[in-house]
């Protein structure tokens, strides 16, 4: 008889079984991307008019990075091992830092003309806040940062998700 190899190999295909829900991690992670997005919007009409170029940049800059932190803590939390999980926590996490800005700029301009004047902007012009997110109004190129917010949301999502699970998982 011939001894067997030291260890017995994985069959192909087969991955170790992941815990957590990495769908309620998403799912939770929206539903608190939301809430923080709608909290900035409301900190942006609140101040608008104390802000310089400079506060307004640094509050995106925070809100992108709070948003992203926040969810990846989630998505960590829940999902630990689950890449798909941390990806879609990415992703959510973007899109809440976008939102949030692009959410507080119709708020700003029905709150200082009216409602009605907000309506017939957005007809005339329905991508007005993804224009006004996008372009700078020092210079009247593209805001690099804007996207960079983006990244900054994404990277802090994934990042968090990424060390939480693998923290977790260890204990």
């Amino acid at each position: 008889m011939q001894p067997g190899p030291p260890f017995q190999a994985r069959p192909f295909g087969q991955q170790p079984s992941a815990s957590g829900n990495p769908v309620g991690a998403v799912l939770l992670g929206f539903f608190v991307s939301v809430v923080v997005s709608l909290l900035y919007s409301g900190l942006i009409l609140a101040t608008y008019k104390d802000q310089s170029l400079t506060t307004a940049n640094t509050l995106y800059l925070a809100h992108a990075l709070l948003n992203g932190a926040i969810v990846g803590s989630l998505v960590g939390l829940m999902a630990q091992q689950s890449n798909g999980a941390r990806i879609g926590g990415a992703v959510i996490a973007a899109l809440g830092a976008f939102f949030g800005y692009v959410n507080a700029i119709p708020l700003v301009f029905a709150w200082e003309r009216s409602p009605m004047a907000l309506m017939d902007l957005l007809e005339a012009e329905p991508f007005f806040p993804a224009k006004a997110w996008w372009t700078s109004e020092a210079h009247g190129g593209v805001d690099w940062f804007s996207p960079l917010g983006l990244v900054v949301a994404a990277a802090a999502a994934w990042g968090l998700a990424y060390v939480v699970g693998n923290r977790r998982r260890q204990m």
